[in-house]
């Protein structure tokens, strides 16, 4: 009987001792892991901030590769038109293209350039007699006084701005090289878009691939139909301002008006900048011309930035009025003058692919995309996955 509670006891202290010697060491073991976890956690935040700093740089330089990539668009439908309707081969409708649209451009600038440069005497002599007319008519209703103050203020700007010539001249040629720089990489881009394109989709994992291809078609056709409703805006602009301008007498209506078509692709603001040569040739018929012609330009301003761009540029592409207004405005603030200017394709751009990735793609809704027989219209049903 006294070796049963001796043999007892003899059993219970492994039974004690082997839990504790196996729980020392998982106390031990999370402390690496958890070390790892963090570093890895803050290499992946310090790349992040990285990645987006160097982005944040490079704004500028990218805002140019997409102004490459929608002149290169221009460039390849104009050059496709030609090989589809003469044949030729695409090199020469390429060609075509390139010296087509500069002759266009020089060739609008030229002409109202040198009616501008030949009535600058005139200029010069009618505007002072012209503002002096123009206080006297305000003095009149009692806005005299105001409208000097305004002057002065306009005056001492303008001599601040001449004191800064230097700067505005390097800034110019900085834009001049900037504009050879787009022009040239838009002539490569359009000369064998395949072989970006397919550069471009060996960045992205296989699964993507497809997605990424169908997005790249999307934003093609989406450019394509902006530079359709583009030019409808473009060739409305620019016969109103030939037709209102021939009626008020103004020289060198043709010329300003094709100034006015080219300016169109700046939202909001294109009527405002081909309004001031058109006001300062206006002077030299009459005061009353001028503001005939300055208001002229506003109302046109209004017709475009309000309702026939948002307008057009929606059933062409089926971006929305609203989207497109607010989109000019935040391009600006955060771009400065080029986010103005390529405000519209880069809304167009981000509308259709935010639609075919993540609207198609991830949420799985089905939606017709641009091309697909309509313009953004969308199926009765959304199927959710």
């Amino acid at each position: 009987m006294s070796d049963r509670p001796h043999t007892a006891p003899l059993a219970d202290p492994p039974a004690t001792v082997v839990p504790a010697s196996s729980a020392a060491p998982a106390a031990v073991r999370p402390l690496p892991d958890a070390t790892g976890r963090i570093a890895s956690a803050t290499l992946i935040v310090v790349a992040i901030v990285a990645l987006v700093w160097i982005a944040a740089g490079l704004v500028r330089f990218f805002m140019l590769v997409f102004a490459a990539v929608v002149i290169a668009a221009v460039f390849d439908t104009i050059a496709e038109w030609l090989c589809r309707r003469t044949g030729m081969r695409r090199a020469f409708g390429l060609a075509l293209s390139v010296i087509g649209v500069l002759a266009l451009f020089i060739g609008a600038f030229v002409l109202f350039g040198s009616q501008l440069a030949g009535e600058f005497d005139t200029i010069r002599s009618t505007v002072p007699a012209a503002m002096t007319n123009i206080e006297a008519f305000l003095d009149r209703f009692g806005l005299g006084g105001r409208a000097r103050s305004l002057v002065e203020t306009g005056g001492q700007d303008i001599a601040a701005l001449l004191s800064q010539a230097g700067g505005y001249v390097l800034a110019a040629g900085t834009g001049v090289a900037d504009f050879v720089l787009v022009l040239v990489g838009a002539i490569f881009l359009a000369s064998d878009p395949q072989t970006y394109r397919r550069g471009f989709l060996l960045l992205i994992p296989t699964r993507a691939e497809p997605t990424a291809a169908a997005a790249l078609d999307d934003c093609s056709r989406g450019l394509r139909g902006w530079m359709v409703g583009q030019a409808v805006s473009s060739l409305v602009v620019a016969a109103l301002t030939w037709v209102g301008l021939a009626l008020l007498g103004v020289p060198a209506a043709g010329g300003l008006a094709v100034v006015a078509g080219l300016l169109d692709v700046i939202p909001m603001i294109g009527p405002i900048i081909a309004g001031v040569p058109a006001v300062l040739l206006a002077f030299t018929v009459s005061p009353i011309t001028a503001l005939w012609t300055l208001l002229l330009f506003l109302g046109i301003q209004q017709l475009q930035g309000n309702l026939l761009q948002p307008m057009i540029q929606k059933h062409a592409v089926d971006v929305p009025p609203a989207v497109l207004l607010f989109a000019v405005l935040a391009a600006g603030l955060l771009f400065g003058f080029l986010g103005v200017l390529l405000a519209a394709p880069l809304t167009i751009v981000v509308f259709v692919a935010v639609r075919r990735i993540y609207v198609r793609t991830i949420l799985g809704k089905s939606i017709t995309m641009v091309g697909e027989g309509g313009v953004g219209e969308e199926e009765p049903r959304a199927v959710v996955r």
